[in-house]
């Protein structure tokens, strides 16, 4: 990637009209070579001299590349002070409506003062107020009215845009952007998804090299149902936009649904290494949660196919981390999720116990350390370890539930689920089997309710998986096996799930199914190292049976 200045700090910020975001000093131009970012056609009464620049603004806020896009439709702006749509993109920008980091009182603000400076333009269109209109429906009254409440009208005046301009295919994909940023997470039916989904194929298929709809059908079909339905798109995307980090890694939220390993591998490293040049190029201090993100499911890829090595790399590189650019769940939640999936993937009980929780993580991010470590600590036996975690999780769901935040209510039923499923653990330690189980089932039950969030490639150790784990401990393998199977169908190829299907069958005296899942585990683990416990014993049973 290669980033031109096109003008100095100084004479940027002696133009640009809008007030520019402290957390944010543009330091370098956007009319320059940002490389490719994909074909967006967003006609609009600016300046024909801006209008490229334009459309290439709009392709990367189409690729969620808020600090670039922002900052591009701010050098429009200064360039062709006329161009209101510049301030509507600088209003779009300052908004990340799939992403749990909803706005702070002064970003709002600025996104208030961008819509209020795109309204006193008068030199445009019927179509580009109507745009304005609807960003500015989620702005207004932000200090008195709720974030949800917001983006509903925001979705709500979307819809008439593109009714009302039913040829103008960039409504339709701002609209389809709407509904998935609407989509109740405890809709398992994915109304909205399949909504999105049917309005964006259509213009996929008129536009193969279009950055937002590639990734907004990606977001659309990404749950357990639907995700056969974005494989197109994934291996789309990051061809369309090469130069965008998060077009590098959206693609292995499909990829990950469906168990396609390698390839999510591969996308999450391309992403890690676009996003450290990103960091180096412009002068980032701290390691951008961008980067982050990818990195944790990377974390999650390598170890369902037994590459230890390649995984623990990625810990260490997340363990070296000290500070994070922005600050946020994206950020905390990687830095938790990534170290806690190392230890419990892996059965290293002790490992999880002796977890360190970082003092600058929310509660939603924090409670994942504490959760791996109540888990290994009854896994041990440390019945006094797990108590005093488990108090440290509730604790932390009681601030998420007394929270204001809009996605808090999600977290604390994460944390909650979390909290039974290592309560269970902590009862099946000191010998209460049936309280275990009635815990256990409690906490699959409230998982399989609601869907998980994208800033995660699953659970830590999905509860089901657990469950079944807890079966086995209790002597019941063929209600075990049920389990594993079951947790198979909605997160495909899973390796614990796959070796504990082997284990299951075994001992439920099921020796062709087991053999079938433990030739699976050889194949899985041809990356493995040759004394990984689970090869081998595949390799044992094989060789008997």
């Amino acid at each position: 990637m290669r980033i031109r200045y096109w003008l100095t700090l100084a004479v940027t910020l002696s133009l640009i009209s809008l007030p520019v975001r402290a957390d944010e000093q543009p330091s370098h131009s956007h009319f320059g070579d940002m490389g490719q970012v994909g074909t967006v056609h967003f006609p609009t009464s600016c300046s024909p001299g801006v209008q490229p620049q334009f459309e290439r603004a709009v392709a990367m806020l189409h690729s969620f590349w808020y600090e670039e896009a922002e900052q591009a439709f701010r050098s429009i702006a200064a360039a062709d002070p006329n161009c209101s749509m510049a301030s509507w993109g600088v209003a779009m920008s300052l908004w990340p409506p799939l992403w749990p980091r909803t706005p702070d009182a002064e970003t709002l603000k600025q996104g208030h003062a961008a819509v209020a400076q795109a309204q006193t333009i008068t030199r445009n269109t019927a179509r580009e107020r109507d745009y304005i209109a609807a960003i500015a429906a989620f702005y207004e009254n932000y200090d008195k009215v709720d974030h949800r409440t917001r983006a509903l009208s925001y979705e709500k005046a979307m819809q008439q845009v593109a009714q009302r301009y039913a040829n103008d295919r960039e409504a339709s994909i701002f609209y389809s952007l709407a509904l998935l940023a609407t989509a109740p997470p405890t809709d398992r039916t994915y109304a909205n998804q399949k909504k999105a989904g049917e309005i964006l194929d259509k213009i996929f298929a008129e536009q193969p090299n279009h950055p937002g709809v590639a990734h907004y059908l990606i977001h659309s079909y990404d749950n357990p149902v639907l995700a056969a339905h974005g494989l197109t798109a994934a291996r789309s995307y990051a061809r369309i936009a090469p130069s965008v980090p998060h077009a590098q890694h959206m693609p292995s939220h499909i990829f990950i649904r469906l168990g396609l390993w390698q390839e999510a591998i591969a996308s999450d490293r391309a992403s890690v290494a676009a996003a450290r040049d990103y960091e180096i190029e412009s002068h980032m201090e701290g390691a951008w949660d961008q980067r982050l993100h990818p990195m944790d499911y990377l974390v999650y890829a390598y170890l369902q196919t037994g590459q230890e090595g390649e995984a623990r790399r990625v810990v260490d590189e997340a363990g070296a981390v000290t500070k994070v650019k922005p600050a946020g769940l994206i950020a905390e939640y990687a830095l938790a999720a990534i170290p806690a999936r190392f230890t419990i993937e892996r059965q290293d009980w002790a490992g999880a116990a002796a977890l360190k929780a970082r003092s600058s993580a929310g509660p939603a991010a924090e409670a994942i350390t504490w959760w791996a470590r109540a888990l290994g600590a009854a896994r041990i036996g440390d019945v006094g370890g797990a108590q005093q975690d488990l108090a440290q999780i509730q604790t932390l769901k009681s601030k998420l539930d007394a929270s204001p935040d809009p996605n808090a209510k999600y977290w604390a039923g994460q944390v909650e689920i979390q909290h039974r499923a290592a309560a269970g653990w902590l009862a099946h330690a000191q010998g209460q089997n049936d309280e275990a189980l009635r815990l256990m089932r409690s906490a699959v039950e409230m998982e399989d309710a609601t869907e998980k969030s994208p800033v995660t490639p699953g659970p830590v150790l999905p509860a089901r998986e657990l469950l079944a784990d807890l079966l086995m401990e209790t002597k019941q393998p063929a209600l075990a096996l049920t389990e594993f199977q079951m947790s198979l169908k909605s997160a495909p190829n899973r390796f614990h799930a796959i070796y504990g299907s082997a284990q299951a069958a075994e001992s439920a005296n099921q020796p062709a199914l087991a053999r079938g899942y433990y030739a699976k585990v050889v194949e899985i683990c041809s990356q493995c190292r040759p004394d990984d416990p689970r090869l081998r014993r595949a390799q044992q049973f094989l060789a008997m049976n």
